[in-house]
Formats: structure tokens, C-alpha cells, sequence
């Protein structure tokens, strides 16, 4: 049996090569797709983007909140006010992207929350914080005409705030009516002299009967000035109804019912005696407004709570179309009245049911014309060329309408 010599190297040749093996192990571990690991181990690549920033204050509620991401997909998201409720979003297609559909609140805090996937299979976590701005006030408005409702050819489209409006133009850019057929109108700001601001839409001329009407109203999150915005939206969808005019000539003692044209009914009435401003029935085109088929009416010193039949109020001065049997005698030949259109009662009743808010009873042959001065609803006493500068986006803006104060009309 032989045996092999035992060959001894020295230390330092041993360690020479092990120097070399570690060196070309090194060596093997760079590449796979160009990135070491040390590149690969740097964090996720996919980024979030939220608007409104995270921290962010004083935003908005109607302003557009989402989260986009880069180099990723969402694999969940919600956003919730303080109450922990949810607020309802939409998610795109390819994941993307995700939006929030509904306003949020005045003064609220929104919280997200979630987790992205990256192109690199990593989580990336959805969170922040934003807050909604907290008006001085949240200021609510009105539309006159309810939805589905029928309305005469006169009716305009009254739009009252609770409180004064600073950015009158602002509030212009945010409504819409839209007719069928189309149909030329304006908005015109009127005095505040009902508790806030209004403002008013009417047609160039008589609605033609059977229009349809859409009024929308962009008012909640607006900036209405002085801190005040807009309490919420608005929306109305109304039509014309049939054309139906009352013609009131007081000289003749008649008052006329024309519908589409036709005479329907031919009524001897009184009107307003001439004796002093008070009493004098206004000329000019006033707005059937409301109906009671029982009123108390009251003109003190001369009378206070008398009930009254079938009555049709004509303006806010206390004109109305009624029944009033003490002054029988008179209708048909002399104006005795303070200021009303008197009727029988019979034909005070045959009326009524025929009269539609929005319908023109045209006035004429008194002494005194309709203004400023004889209530809220005067629109058809303002020529055209003025009326369209009562806009505040007409570059013609006109100064306003001007009123002086009289003793209103006094009922019956």
C-alpha cells in the first residue's frame, strides 16, 4: 500500500484563493433585469396622488376629490367624514384612478384610507386628511314655481335668498333655464326688500302656452360674498298652461276673460274710485299671484276683517279680483271701490277657477300706473332695454330700480 505525500502550502496561498472565490460569488449576484438588490430593496415604486392635498384646509365641498396612482392599482379606498360614514366614489376601470360623486359638507373633515398595489407587487398605503371651509353663513333660497305646476303667460321665475348677495354675478353664472320651445329671457336683480336678495326671470314677451320650463340652480358651495355661500341647489320643471288674459278697462266698468283668443266671460265690475291716490286701480300689467275662495280683508280705519268671496290678488299693494255684493249696484256703471276689481258673486265664482298664477290682468285707463312702489311683482312694468340691465352681467349695468313709497292700494 502506498501512501500520498502530504502536500503542505503555505497560509498565505490558501488565503489567496479564497480571495478570488469570494471575489467571482460577487460577481454573480449583479444583473437580473440590470438592478442589484440593494436598487430593488429602495422602497415601492407606485405614488399616490390625492386631491385635495392631504392637510389641506378650507376646501370646498363641490370642488372634484380623487386619488390617482402611478405605477399601480388600488386594491381598496374609502373616504370618510368624522362620523365614520362613508362617502360614495367611483372606482375607474382600470383602477387608477378613484373619485368621490357626492358634495361633501360645510366644516367637515374627510379621511382617507386604503392600499395601492405596485407594478412591484408592493402595498403603498391610501391616508390623509383634508377639511371643508366653514361659511359665515349657509345662506338658503327659494324658487317660486314648484315642480309639474301649470302657470299663465305672465309668470315670471323668482329666485329668493335669506339673506343679501354680494356676488350677484357669480349667482347669475351658476342658474340655467332651459324652454321648449326656446324662449328669450333675462334675469334682473331686484331691491332687498323681502328679507335678502332676488332676483327675477321673465320672457322678453308672454310665454307661448305650452312651453316647458327647467330651472337649475348651481347655488350649494357658491360664494355668495361678505363669508355667506350657498345652502343648497335648486331645481324646477314646470309648464305654460293655455293663454288667458284679463282685460280691465276701468272707464268701460268691464272686465273681459280672454282665453286663446275667445271672450269667455264679459263682467260688469267696479273699480277703484279717483277720489284720492289711494283708491285708484293701478294701469299697467299685473300677475295673478294667489286665490282664497275665503279672505279677510282689512283697510283701516274703514273696515277690519271682512270676509270676502272668491278672491284673486292681482299685486302685493292689496289689489284683488273679488266678489263684493255691497257694491252691486255700482259694478257695470260707476268705480266705487278702494282700489279692488269688484264683482258679483256669481260671476266672482265663475271666475276663480279659471285664474292661474302667472296670469297678466291688464289694466288700463286709470290715473296712476303700476311701479316700484305697488309690491314685489312689477315686472311688466319695466321696458326691455332696462330690464336687461338689471342684470350684473350686462355690461350696461343699470343703477336699480328705484321705489317711492305710497299708501299701497288698500283692499276691496
Amino acid at each position: 500500500m502506498c501512501n500520498r505525500p502530504v502536500i503542505r502550502r503555505p497560509a498565505a496561498a490558501v488565503s489567496a484563493v479564497l480571495l478570488v472565490v469570494v471575489a467571482l460569488v460577487a460577481s454573480c449576484t449583479i444583473d437580473r433585469g440590470g438592478k442589484s438588490d440593494s436598487a430593488r430593496d429602495s422602497g415601492p415604486v407606485a405614488k399616490v396622488s390625492m386631491a385635495p392635498a392631504a392637510d389641506a384646509e378650507n376646501v370646498n365641498p363641490t370642488a372634484p376629490v380623487s386619488v390617482t396612482v402611478a405605477d399601480g392599482t388600488i386594491d381598496q379606498i374609502a373616504l370618510t367624514n368624522a362620523n365614520g360614514k362613508q362617502v360614495t366614489g367611483e372606482l375607474a376601470p382600470d383602477k387608477r384612478s378613484y373619485k368621490i360623486t357626492e358634495a361633501l359638507g360645510y366644516a367637515a373633515t374627510y379621511t382617507w384610507s386604503g392600499t395601492v398595489i405596485g407594478t412591484d407587487r408592493k402595498p403603498v398605503p391610501i391616508d390623509g386628511t383634508f377639511r371643508t371651509l366653514a361659511p359665515k353663513n349657509a345662506v338658503p333660497a327659494t324658487v317660486n314655481i314648484a315642480d309639474n305646476q301649470e302657470v299663465g303667460i305672465a309668470a315670471p321665475i323668482i329666485l329668493q335668498f335669506k339673506a343679501s348677495v354680494q356676488n350677484k354675478a357669480a349667482v347669475e353664472k351658476a342658474l340655467t333655464v332651459t324652454t321648449n320651445p326656446p324662449t328669450e329671457g333675462a334675469w334682473a336683480w331686484f331691491p332687498d326688500d323681502n328679507g335678502g336678495s332676488r332676483l327675477h326671470w321673465r320672457p322678453k314677451d308672454y310665454w307661448v302656452p305650452g312651453t316647458t320650463v327647467q330651472v337649475t340652480a348651481k347655488l350649494y358651495g357658491l360664494d355668495l360674498g361678505g363669508g355667506n355661500y350657498g345652502y343648497t341647489d335648486l331645481t324646477s320643471d314646470f309648464r305654460i298652461g293655455r293663454r288667458q288674459v284679463v282685460q280691465a278697462n276701468a272707464p268701460s266698468h268691464r272686465m273681459q276673460v280672454v282665453r286663446d283668443g275667445q271672450v269667455v266671460f264679459d263682467f260688469p265690475v267696479s273699480y277703484g274710485q279717483g277720489n284720492e291716490p289711494r283708491n285708484v286701480t293701478r294701469s299697467g300689467v299685473h300677475v295673478v299671484t294667489e286665490k282664497y275662495e275665503d279672505f279677510m280683508m282689512s283697510n283701516p280705519p274703514f273696515y277690519t276683517n271682512v270676509r270676502e268671496r272668491w278672491a284673486v290678488r292681482i299685486s302685493n299693494n292689496g289689489e284683488f279680483i273679488h266678489a263684493n255684493p255691497e257694491s252691486l249696484s255700482a259694478q257695470g256703471a260707476s268705480n266705487v271701490t278702494n282700489g279692488c276689481i269688484n264683482l258679483s258673486p256669481s260671476d266672482a265664482q265663475a271666475y276663480f277657477p279659471t285664474a292661474l298664477y302667472g296670469d297678466p290682468v291688464e289694466v288700463t285707463g286709470t290715473s296712476i300706473q303700476m311701479s316700484a312702489a305697488d309690491g314685489d311683482l312689477y315686472d311688466w312694468t319695466i321696458d326691455w332695454s332696462t330690464w336687461k340691465g338689471l342684470s350684473a352681467l350686462d355690461a350696461a349695468h343699470a343703477p336699480g330700480i328705484s321705489a317711492t313709497p305710497v299708501a299701497p292700494g288698500p283692499p276691496r
